[in-house]
């Protein structure tokens, strides 16, 4: 009933390729059987209207599980293997069963939480399937946002085409699961890599004739830092998708030249709305569309505000995020071309300098430039005449000490950059703070 239409794929599509993983590759018929097997387990041992949690990387047991769950009006709570404080965000989420899977094998325990919360309890009477995805926390205690995953499986529906793709984001990222349900829809090739950093990523992809990367922007710059591109042939590459955080005009400049033949495409999503349907400009390009046939956007003081069919019930513990007529501030400034907009960073990220705002993003993208300088991470610090002033940990390539390259970074900023953009304290450090969803965590 909710996920027939993909059930259908493994019915179609029996003995095609469909999920990579471990160095094994799984048939769509593979995922039918075992999917027809968790119908059989949640029938005798969970039954419906539960909450379910699921720590996990993908493979083909939580991959039907969870699709069985849906399919059966459950609540589904994912979370990857390296989650933190997952006691405190299983007692939030009210779960009923938690499960937890190895690379053989999983566990299940029964924890019979009483369901309370109101948002819970409207799923459960609408008889849909949902699911409760927890913010990274990476700006303050994570909110556990719920869906009616009724709603967003529509948009899978319709049929589009597809690559040979890896599921790089994590099993509790919501931009993950819509790669995942994305290629399931299509009949398509699911690739689950072992580890991801740059070498063995790009060893994946050739092993396995990837066609298409969805990564994150910090993810990009690792990639230009050890240009693993030059031991490992990426000719089956065809796009690289990115999101989740700004991208540094310098970075995607870089990467474009370096993979001339590869698509780049930004892509943009909210743990609240889900993903949007967007264009890049070009490949090079920091201007994009956003929306789609679900969502409606306007700017207000240049922040992007969106109104979405599919954003969440609530928060199960947090206040509502919209207003009252359902519109959600995404927090992102944004400029505008006409119909193309840009993003310029958060706006609890910017740092205000004596009443003048400055993102951090904008300065990096100028720091990636300088020749010394291998990562960095743009922060503000406090100050009691100007109210802030701008920091920046840097990770260099050479040994130089901190005046020497206070020095250099003053005067290759002086004509790139206003003087109050300037970093005033500049700290060496061995790497920056890259949180498990390979987004920069920023010092505030």
């Amino acid at each position: 009933m909710f996920v027939d239409f993909i059930i259908q794929n493994f019915k179609d599509y029996a003995e095609k390729d469909a999920v990579i993983v471990n160095d094994r590759i799984f048939n769509y018929r593979y995922l039918l059987d075992k999917y027809e097997g968790w119908l059989n387990y949640i029938d005798k041992s969970v039954g419906e209207n539960k909450v379910v949690a699921i720590q996990s990387d993908y493979c083909p047991d939580s991959i039907t599980l969870f699709l069985a769950l849906l399919e059966t009006r459950n609540i589904v709570v994912p979370f990857s293997l390296t989650n933190k404080n997952l006691e405190d965000k299983v007692k939030i989420a009210e779960a009923d069963f938690f499960f937890e899977f190895n690379e053989n094998s999983f566990n299940v325990n029964s924890l019979s939480a009483p369901v309370k919360h109101k948002f819970i309890e409207v799923l459960f009477q609408r008889k849909n399937p949902g699911i409760i995805i927890f913010s990274s926390g990476s700006t303050g205690k994570p909110k556990a946002a719920i869906h009616d995953f009724a709603y967003l499986l529509n948009k899978f529906k319709v049929k589009r085409k597809t690559l040979r793709t890896i599921n790089f984001l994590l099993f509790d990222h919501w931009g993950g699961i819509n790669t995942l349900l994305y290629i399931l829809s299509n009949a398509g090739v699911v690739a689950i890599p072992k580890e991801r950093t740059p070498e063995s990523i790009c060893e994946f992809i050739q092993q396995y004739q990837i066609e298409l990367l969805p990564t994150t922007p910090t993810f990009l710059n690792l990639l230009l830092l050890n240009k693993p591109w030059r031991k490992y042939d990426l000719s089956s590459l065809k796009m690289i998708t990115y999101g989740t955080e700004p991208v540094y005009e310098s970075t995607l400049k870089a990467i474009t030249s370096a993979l001339p033949h590869v698509e780049f495409k930004q892509t943009y999503g909210l743990t609240e709305l889900g993903v949007f349907r967007t264009k890049s400009r070009s490949s090079d390009s920091l201007w994009l569309k956003v929306g789609g046939e679900d969502y409606f956007t306007k700017i207000i003081d240049g922040i992007l505000y969106v109104k979405a069919k599919t954003s969440i019930i609530g928060y199960l513990n947090a206040e509502s995020p919209f207003d009252e007529e359902g519109w959600y501030n995404t927090g992102d400034r944004v400029e505008v071309d006409g119909e193309w907009i840009r993003f310029l960073g958060r706006e609890s990220d910017v740092i205000n300098v004596g009443g003048l705002k400055v993102f951090p993003a904008e300065v990096e993208s100028v720091l990636m430039q300088i020749p010394q300088i291998e990562d960095c991470m743009v922060y503000g610090e406090k100050n009691a005449m100007m109210g802030n002033f701008v920091a920046a940990e840097v990770v260099l390539r050479d040994k130089i000490n901190n005046t020497e390259i206070r020095s250099v970074i003053r005067l290759f900023c002086k004509d790139k950059l206003e003087t109050y953009k300037i970093p005033v304290r500049i700290k060496i450090v061995e790497k920056t703070n890259i949180g498990e969803r390979f987004k920069k965590i920023r010092r505030h």
